[in-house]
């Protein structure tokens, strides 16, 4: 059963990370599911009880986040479901915290350095008024349409930093067969 669960949870979050790299939106079905995986995983570990306490907790900080205008509504929905996902064995929701604002840190200086770099590129782009082929090939197009966003200061995939730190936490809990214990 853990196994599953571990499996599951990585490939959704995942999914989560990808669908907000290529939309910037999560689907509104993706944090239900988590949620739900993340009671079931809870209830088997019998932290229930503080795993929605410590959700509850989250989704109240990231609502004012959001009044605010610094977080999407999705990644105030996403956040407190994944945080369920993780159980309290040597504090790993804490790193899991932790690890969050670091790579969501990290993503923001990262676009922060690229957008000189990419706002030039377009100015170029209009000045000469040429009309590119687009590109080929699915990995070609997506860094355009990233190099796109960044140049317009579009928001930041938020879900890539939530689930990277997620899947990072989870590992060691749901040791899964592809990724085997050293």
């Amino acid at each position: 059963m853990t196994v599953i669960c571990g499996t599951l949870a990585i490939a959704l979050l995942l999914y989560a990370a990808l669908h907000d790299l290529a939309a910037r939106t999560l689907p509104d079905w993706l944090a239900p599911c988590v949620l739900v995986l993340g009671i079931v995983v809870r209830f088997m570990d019998h932290t229930l009880e503080i795993g929605l306490l410590i959700a509850a907790a989250t989704f109240v900080v990231l609502f004012a986040i959001w009044v605010l205008g610094y977080i999407g509504g999705g990644d105030v929905k996403f956040w407190p479901a994944t945080a369920m996902l993780i159980t309290p064995q040597l504090r790993p929701e804490l790193n899991f915290f932790l690890l969050v604002f670091l790579l969501g840190g990290l993503l923001g200086l990262i676009y922060l350095a690229m957008w000189p770099l990419l706002r030039h590129r377009r100015r170029r782009a209009l000045l000469t008024r040429g009309v590119s082929a687009p590109p080929r090939g699915l990995l070609r197009r997506a860094l355009r349409a990233e190099a796109w966003r960044i140049s317009r200061k579009g928001h930041l995939p938020y879900a890539c930093a939530i689930s990277a730190a997620a899947i990072v936490s989870l590992l060691p809990v749901f040791p899964l067969p592809v990724f085997p214990q050293l």
